[in-house]
């Protein structure tokens, strides 16, 4: 499974997307659209060890809502994942076992070998 969630809105995701040269075998979701659903969530989050991994403290709401205050438990990480789209770090790409998330140029290169093989 070849499969990219991304931000449509986000010039950096655009960007990456046209850098990592796209097969018709690379599934994409834009998660302003259709945010990852709790099973996926779930498997990815044993690959990578927690969901914090995957939560993104970046995003704007991250302060607004004073969650940078908190300690949040596994549990909260998980339940803002799946209720706000804004959190999930992006861009976050599955190519078969392996996990690649955000946007860094290292990740991108590691993910770009990964999605050609």
């Amino acid at each position: 499974m070849k499969k990219i969630y991304y931000l449509s809105t986000c010039d950096t995701n655009r960007k990456i997307l046209k850098e990592l040269n796209l097969g018709k075998d690379v599934e994409l979701q834009d998660i302003k659209e259709q945010n990852i659903d709790a099973k996926t969530l779930d498997c990815i989050k044993d690959k990578v060890g927690s969901y914090e991994a995957l939560f993104s403290k970046k995003a704007i709401k991250y302060r607004s809502l004073g969650l940078n205050t908190k300690n949040l438990t596994e549990e909260e990480y998980r339940q803002w994942l799946l209720e706000e789209y804004t959190f999930l770090k992006r861009p976050f790409i599955i190519s078969g076992q392996r996990v690649f998330i955000g946007n860094t140029a290292k990740v991108i290169e590691e993910a770009k070998i990964a999605l050609n093989q």
